[in-house]
Parts: C-alpha cells; structure tokens; sequence
C-alpha cells in the first residue's frame, strides 16, 4: 500500500469514528471555568460551553493548572494531543508544533498567543514562566479569521488572574534537584471605588541539570525574573480600562551543542565556553472596552522591547585542543595549526500594535457579528558572527563587528527591518434553529517589510557568478492574503455537538540575513534565499464532541495543504539561522479522547494524536515524498488523578500523566529520525484547612534521555533530565 494511500485510509477511518461519540477536548486537562457544572472557554470570541463549541479546545483552569503543576509553556502543551514544544539553545526561541504546522528561528510564530486580549508580537515572548494564571485555552486549527496574525495553525489564550474587589493574594516556594529554588505569588484589592489592581511575580535560580563534563559545571543555569501589573478602573458600568505591564529579565548560557549524525545518539557536553544568553522584555498594554447596548467596542494597545544576546562556543562545540578547525591543516603541518570559533548573536526588537472591534453584545442573540482592524509596526536590527576563541573567553558583539584582540572578528551578517503590518476583518454567526448554526468570517492581512543591509563590506559574502550585496542597500518586500473560514454546527441533543468546515492560515514571509543566498549557493543548499516566502494553510475539519453520563469523548480529523512552510538552515560560514520554503506539503491527521471521573474526585484521561505528512514539491527532488521537518509522527496521553478529601480537614492530590511523542523528523532530507520519547511527571501533595499547601513533584520521573532539538549540520541540544522537589503554598 502507498504512503498516500495510507495516510487517505488513516483519514477516512478517523472521519468514521468521528460519529457522535467524538468531542472536542480535553482528556489530559482539568475543566477550564466552570458554572453549573458545564465548562466554559472564551476562544472564539464568545463565551460559551466547551461541549458547544464548534472547535477542537483544550482548556485548563487555575486549579486545573495548580494540580498539573504547570510552570512553562512546554507543561501545558505536554498535555495537548497533536501539539509539541521544541525547547532550543536560544532562550527566545522554543518552537510550537500543532498538528504540523511548524515554526523555526526568525519565522513568525505557527499560532497566536493571546495574552489578557493582547497578541504577543514577537515569539521570543512565548518561553515565558506562568504564573498567577486564571485559565489557559489551546484552540487548534486555522482561526485566522478571529485572531489573524500568525493564527496558521491554531491560537493560545492565557488569562491571568484579575484584580479583586476584596485583598487576597497567594505564594509558592520551593525547591529542586538544580540545586534551584523559587518564588512566585500574586496579591490583588481595591484601591478605590471602581479601580482594582494586582501585581504578580515570579523568580527562579538553578545551578542547572545538564553537565558540562570539560569545565566541570552545570550547561543551563538559570535566573529568571518576571513581574506584571494590572489596574483595573471601571469609569461606568458600560466603560472599562485595563492597563497593564510586565518585564522578564532571563540570565542563562547558551551553544552547549553536540555534534552527531543520529539525533538519537547522546553526547556529553564539553563546551571550553560556559556561553552566555541574556534576554530582557518589556511589554505595556492598554485595553479600553465601551459596552453599549447594542455594539461593544474594543481598543487594545501595546508597546513591547525585547533584547537578546547570544554568545558561545562555535562549531564544532570542542575544547579547543579538539575542535574541527584547530585541527583543520592537520594532514599538513600536524595537529594545532589551526584556530578555533565561537559566535555571538544580537537581537533587539521594537514594536507597537493597535487593535479596534466592534461586536454585537452577548446576549443570546441569534445573530452575532464583529468587525475590526489591527495594525503592527516593528522594528528589528540583528546581527550575527564569528570570532576566533584565543582561550580567553567570549564576548558579546551588538551593532558592530569586535575590535577586541582577544575576540578578533571572523564573520559578521547585520540587517535591520522595519516591518508594518494591517489587517481587517469581520466574523459573522447565525443560529438558524436550537440546532444548526453557521459561523463565518473573513481576514485580509498585508505586511510591507523594509529590510536595510547594515553589514560593512570588508564582511559581505563574494561568490562568483552571485550578485553582490552592499552595505546600505535597501529591499523591500509585500506579503498579502486573504483568509476565509466557514464552521456548521449541529447539535441533534444538548450533549452531542457536531461540526465541520474550511479554514484557510496565512503567516507572513520575511528576509533571511543579507548574503546567506549567496552563500547557500556556494555551499549547494538549494530551497534557501535572501527572501523566504509567505506560508498559507488551507484545512477542512470535521468534529464532534458527547458527555455521556460522567464520560466526555473528543476527536476531530482534519486535512492540510500546506504551500510554502519553512525549514532551518544554519550557515556555519556566517552563523546565520536561516529559513527555507518547501512549496507544497500535504497533512493528514486526528486526535481522539476521553475523559470520566471514574468515582468521585478521582478521573482518568487518555489521548491520541496522529499526523501524518508528506512534502508534495521541492527543489531537490529526491524529497518528494518525505515527512516534513520538526512533525512527529503521533503523541499518546494518559492520565489519572485523585484531588479530593482524605479528612474533614485535609484535601490530597496524587496525579500522575504519561506522555508518548511518536517518531520525529527534522529536515526534508530525513536524515535522521528521533525515536519515540516516553515521559512520565508525578505529583502528590495535601492542602490544609489554613489555606497551607505541600506538594512533591518530579518531571521525567524515569530519567528518559534525549535529544530535544536536532539541526541541519547534526546540531543536537540536550533535553533536561529529570528534575523533583517539592513546594510550599500559601493562599490569603
């Protein structure tokens, strides 16, 4: 049987058991806000129960998210059925991977993060710690229509807890096997009539997890500091205003790679540099709502910073003794007649949006509307390079090549952007019976990115028979498409609801670093330019979602055609992180769960995730018909949990969740494949009548070593081992 005709069959049976008993989320999850029983999401822009929504949601409320022991954005996505996280080198730079839409460095994100209905505007937002967190929804799929911008492949809605009328605040602290410890906690009041606030913070301080076997210390220690803010003024019963800011200040290392050629094989790390990677982001928001009677209008405004830098050992990741080029004219004139690299990295981004709407209120109308418009204007100056390591350290390097004797510069790639996006759209739902119910909506987005070569000539790429680039050159280029959606609803009883329809996502395309097209061409990588281009995503979805008794069954299937998704080159010659398109990639997948509270307080969950892809048209052919990179083939869930009394005094948590990640590619060429990676996290605790929490825990509780990333060039970045401990809570 061929692929293609598997993939077909894998489908058609997912669209047959997708009869009434399928549903639409989530096994591994806790229920998200709750009233009478029934869950409650917000992410389609309209509140209503998660059983009658027309969308595949994954949905975790603050307690939900307190027994899971959700901290970062990988524990969250740990328990959502075709969706993974690739953690990297780069603390900014941690990839989601939903139903096989990826995302790479320098690409724009595969789904829209929401924040408070704010659109994070740079993806190195994302790797964020949580905390203080009201609700998370995961919503899958193309949603261009009702969150735009990079929704190509579905949109993740956190809420953080909002400010209250009366003071309260919570705490936690602990510890873990880095040695590290942490603390983070939130308190909220009033300050005067009609105005609230809260202030949240979180900090964290490891020695790290992963040996560097040549400097005799820990590769990832980590000092994360976040803090947030919230005022709340109600003007008047119809007008609001919610002005927030926030700041996360990172310390870490960095380019603790291993070399290898099976992403499968472990190596220890032996970097002669510790490396260095700072980040710092800063975000201001304002969101002001006016609810009239008949319309709500909506402004949401932020102003966000980001810098990082990046510094560290260069290929091939070796104590200098050892390294590749130290030892390059060794056939010649004996080993050490060489010199060995490191690499620094800059990034600093700027941007403003601004977003208005206006909706018909929620008032169990019929019919429904929104119309709206969004605009982005960013700014981005990167650069990127290589120094010689003389063995006295590395150094950053920002906006111009090193004049340091011991750093002296090898390469150096700078470019600035000035990007401008804007968008309308309109959403519009008719309910034409209790039954049956038609949801569309249209999007338009155009992004005009300006990008100036900013890199000196004495350090621009020369390749013969290549035009050459020049310093101060300016090109420009228009990225633009439309976005419809179309979802029918039908619901032949209030406990089975059935849906299906078309989407179509679009993310923008964007420059890679002014030169590398030049230079993959004279290393013959084809697929990569000066330019990538625009991704689109065109899926039709079928779904259906039943509580039956005190059981919830889930399940979807979908088809993708993806035009133009991306894949990572890295150019050793200039250490750029590049991005090359693969024209045309089918997608075939599904997910099935099922959740019930087998006795009182005590629920059991199970999962499974299938995708299946296949690239329809390269460059190179001998590609055609390969997976595409960064998709894993399947991910299993499994879950059970006891969160209830054991005395009139003392409630007990135990909770245990499995995960399964099935065979991951990384490249079109599969060169390599990751076997499947078997995850268990453990969780037990009790919490006293005082509001007193105690709770032990451990995240890859059986020490599963792996590779979390693996690169063109065999780039493979160490997973975090196992890590326990135990915390403190206090709520007031």
């Amino acid at each position: 049987m061929t692929r293609t005709a598997v993939s077909t069959t894998a489908l058609a049976a997912a669209l047959i058991a997708a009869a009434p008993a399928w549903a639409a989320q989530d096994a591994a999850a806790e229920p998200a806000a709750e009233t009478e029983g029934e869950i409650v999401v917000t992410s389609l822009r309209r509140t209503e129960t998660l059983q009658d929504t027309p969308a595949a949601v994954t949905a975790f409320d603050s307690q939900a998210i307190a027994n899971a022991g959700i901290e970062r954005p990988a524990d969250f996505i740990a328990l959502t059925p075709n969706v993974n996280l690739i953690e990297t080198q780069n603390a900014g730079n941690a990839f989601v991977i939903i139903r096989g839409i990826t995302q790479n460095r320098n690409s724009e994100p595969s789904v829209a993060v929401i924040v408070d209905g704010v659109q994070q505007v740079n993806p190195a937002q994302f790797n964020q710690d949580l905390f203080d967190i009201a609700q998370i929804e995961v919503l899958k799929g193309p949603q261009g229509g009702l969150y735009g911008r990079n929704a190509i492949g579905g949109a993740i809605i956190i809420t953080t807890k909002a400010p209250t009328d009366e003071f309260s605040g919570n705490v936690t602290a602990g510890v873990d096997n880095g040695f590290g410890y942490y603390v983070r906690g939130g308190v909220s009041g009033p300050l005067a009539d009609n105005v609230k606030f809260r202030v949240a913070g979180s900090w964290y301080d490891t020695n790290g997890f992963i040996d560097n076997v040549f400097l005799g210390e820990k590769a990832d220690p980590v000092e994360d500091f976040s803090l947030r803010g919230n005022l709340l003024i109600e003007a008047t019963d119809q007008l609001t205003f919610d002005l927030r800011a926030s700041v996360n200040q990172l310390r870490t290392q960095g380019l603790y790679y291993n070399i290898v050629a099976d992403v499968n094989d472990i190596a220890d790390v032996e970097v002669n540099n510790p490396g260095q990677n700072d980040r710092d982001i800063y975000n201001v928001a304002l969101k002001i709502e006016y609810a009239g009677d008949n319309a709500v209008f909506t402004s949401v405004s932020s102003y966000d910073t980001l810098k990082e830098v990046l510094t560290g050992d260069a290929f091939d990741f070796k104590p200098i003794p050892d390294s590749f080029f130290f030892n390059l004219f060794e056939f010649l004139f004996g080993p050490g007649n060489g010199f060995d690299l490191n690499q620094s990295q800059y990034l600093n981004v700027k941007a403003f949006s601004q977003e208005v709407r206006l909706a018909s209120p929620e008032d169990g109308r019929a019919f429904n509307w929104m119309v709206g418009g969004y605009l982005i204007d960013t700014t981005r100056f990167i650069s990127t390079g290589n120094m010689i390591d003389t063995g006295n350290g590395v150094f950053p390097v920002f906006r111009s090549p090193s004049t340091n004797p011991l750093n002296p510069q090898f390469s150096y790639l700078a470019d600035g952007q000035e990007n401008f996006a804007w968008a309308l759209f309109a959403n519009a739902g008719y309910e034409f019976s209790p039954e049956f119910r038609v949801d569309a909506s249209l999007r338009y987005d155009r992004d005009r990115r300006r990008q100036t070569t900013l890199t000196p000539p004495a350090f621009l790429p020369n390749v013969p028979g290549v035009p050459q680039a020049q310093s101060g050159e300016v090109r420009t280029a228009i990225f633009d498409d439309w976005q419809p959606k179309i979802t029918l609803t039908y619901e032949p009883s209030p406990d089975v609801t059935l849906y299906g329809g078309y989407s179509r996502g679009f993310r923008s395309g964007g420059f890679n670093q002014t030169g590398v097209g030049a230079e993959a061409v004279n290393n013959n990588i084809v697929g990569v330019g000066d330019i990538f281009q625009a991704e689109t995503a065109d899926t039709f979805e079928v779904g259906a979602k039943a509580q039956l008794g005190p059981v919830r069954l889930a399940g979807a299937a979908y088809t993708t055609k993806s035009e133009n998704s991306y894949f990572f080159v890295f150019l050793a010659q200039s250490s750029t992180q590049n991005l090359g398109n693969i024209p045309a990639t089918r997608i075939n997948g599904f997910e099935i769960e099922a959740s019930a509270e087998i006795v009182p307080n005590l629920d059991v969950n199970a999962a499974l995730g299938y995708t299946d892809s296949e690239i329809k048209d390269f460059a190179d052919a001998s590609v055609i018909g390969n997976e595409a990179p960064q998709i894993s083939r399947y991910t299993i869930n499994l879950g059970a949990q006891y969160a209830g009394p054991l005395s009139d005094s003392v409630d007990g948590l135990l909770r245990v969740d499995y995960r399964r990640t099935g065979k991951t590619w990384w490249e079109p060429f599969n060169t390599t494949v990751r076997d499947p990676i078997d995850i268990v996290d453990v969780r037990a605790g009790v919490t006293l009548a005082n509001g007193v929490s105690i709770t032990g825990f451990a995240s890859n509780l059986f020490n599963e070593i792996y590779n979390a990333e693996f690169s063109p060039g065999g780039f493979v970045f160490r997973a975090r081992p196992r890590r326990f401990g135990f915390e403190v809570g206090y709520k007031f």
